[in-house]
């Protein structure tokens, strides 16, 4: 049996670069990928608008996807497809995998793991919707499969509840397709999306968005023939005499996604309760020695660009791994911000370099990102336009900070911006 140096689990963008990352960093790679294809969702993400950070241009999700798939597959890096992990166990000497594909029981053994598992959607059984269960409630992922993969139209006369950007994107598709959107209703005061999505997918072609108002009620036996909405208060709790009901014959939901994480649970990994993904330290390892984790599994990005460098940074950590203790330290956040990655800092070997991803918890015209260590500011950077939806990234040389093992870190955002 091949002992591997890193094996990946996940052939979407994440884990192509975290694949790629290691093998040119010298390592001995698998990717193992439960679909028959490579690619991951961009394979059904036909829109464009990827890669502008990573190429300087717009590129649909096959065309971004098809660049590192180009790149793997140069570098003869070793893969499977249609293949369904079933266990990981940990050995003393790295991890045994076992799989399940077109020929039989798999058994892989490797020194690393990475997790590039990605994220799914809520579904309508997470969402309270009060009625009985007709055809015709699709989440935004699955009907974007139907029309773009499959060539078939789910909707004639369509509701989306969530203005989460799939919601959005296919807000617009569906318009482009023939059929009509009633609107896309917001249980949040603000819209969940990027604002580029917003003015592209909704205003650029008069598709009313409703905020503070959710679907509280579906109808119809065999299939969806209305949803009945209503307003919300600040506690999101729908306010009597509301009611409206609204003829359509398709609800879609845009209403989150979730990193999946099933393998690093069974693993034992501890998974940060705000991003729903494995606590990291800087070079992406979980507080599982071997075990790293990159892209949409580790939380969930706006951006494909910043997947793909998340896996890149994870591949060649577990390239160069070498079982050491680390000296972590924690980074503290308050309730300014929604969350922030990683949340460890390891300083074993050196942490001059270290890029951060957070979400401001409210948005502001102005804000200020302050950083301390044991009550003592550091770092500050100024931001315009802080917004819940639309992530930030930032990289530090953390060299002059005075860090220790003993270090208190904190980071904050405050309103204003010098006057702070």
């Amino acid at each position: 049996m091949t002992v591997y140096d890193v094996l990946v689990i996940g052939g979407g963008p994440g884990g192509l670069a975290a694949a790629i990352s290691a093998k040119k960093n010298g390592a001995d790679v698998l990717l193992l990928e439960r679909e028959a294809r490579l690619g991951g969702i961009l394979k059904q993400c036909i829109h464009d608008g990827f890669g502008l950070l990573r190429f300087g241009e717009k590129l649909s999700g096959p065309e971004y996807a098809g660049r590192f798939e180009d790149e793997f597959h140069s570098r003869s890096i070793a893969y499977e497809v249609q293949t369904f992990v079933t266990a990981i166990l940990k050995k003393k000497d790295g991890f045994l995998v076992r799989a399940v594909n077109r020929q039989g029981v798999q058994e892989y053994r490797t020194k690393t793991l990475i997790l590039a598992t990605g994220c799914r959607e809520r579904t309508a059984k997470q969402v309270a919707i009060h009625g009985t269960r007709p055809a015709g409630i699709f989440t935004a992922g699955c009907a974007q499969h139907f029309v773009n993969l499959m060539g078939q139209m789910p909707a004639k006369r369509c509701v989306i509840l969530g203005s989460g950007d799939i919601g959005l994107i296919m807000a617009r598709r569906l318009t482009l397709e023939g059929a009509k959107v009633l609107g896309v209703y917001e249980v949040k005061p603000e819209p969940s999306g990027l604002t580029r999505n917003l003015i592209q997918c909704l205003e650029d072609y008069d598709i009313p968005l409703y905020l503070s108002r959710t679907v509280t009620r579906v109808f119809g036996t065999e299939r969806l023939t209305g949803v009945e909405t209503m307003r919300v208060d600040e506690e999101m709790r729908p306010i009597p005499g509301t009611k409206e009901r609204i003829s359509c014959d398709t609800l879609i939901l845009s209403v989150g996604l979730i990193p999946e994480n099933e393998i690093a649970e069974e693993l034992g990994v501890p998974l940060d309760p705000k991003t729903k993904g494995p606590v990291c330290d800087n070079r992406f390892m979980t507080m599982t020695e071997g075990v790293f984790s990159c892209g949409n599994a580790m939380h969930v990005n706006d951006l494909v660009d910043y997947v793909s460098e998340s896996g890149e940074i994870a591949g060649a950590a577990a390239a160069a791994y070498t079982r050491a203790d680390r000296r972590l330290i924690s980074l503290k956040t308050d309730d300014s911000m929604l969350y922030l990655v990683p949340q460890r800092l390891d300083l074993s070997g050196g942490c001059g370099g270290l890029t951060l991803y957070f979400r401001s918890r409210e948005s502001l015209t102005e804000g200020t990102l302050l950083i301390s260590v044991d009550g003592r500011e550091v770092f500050r950077k100024n931001y315009r336009n802080l917004k819940p939806p639309e992530m930030e990234r930032l990289t530090l040389d953390t060299s002059g900070f005075g860090l220790t093992e003993q270090s208190g870190v904190r980071l904050s955002i405050v309103k204003g911006g010098d006057r702070v």
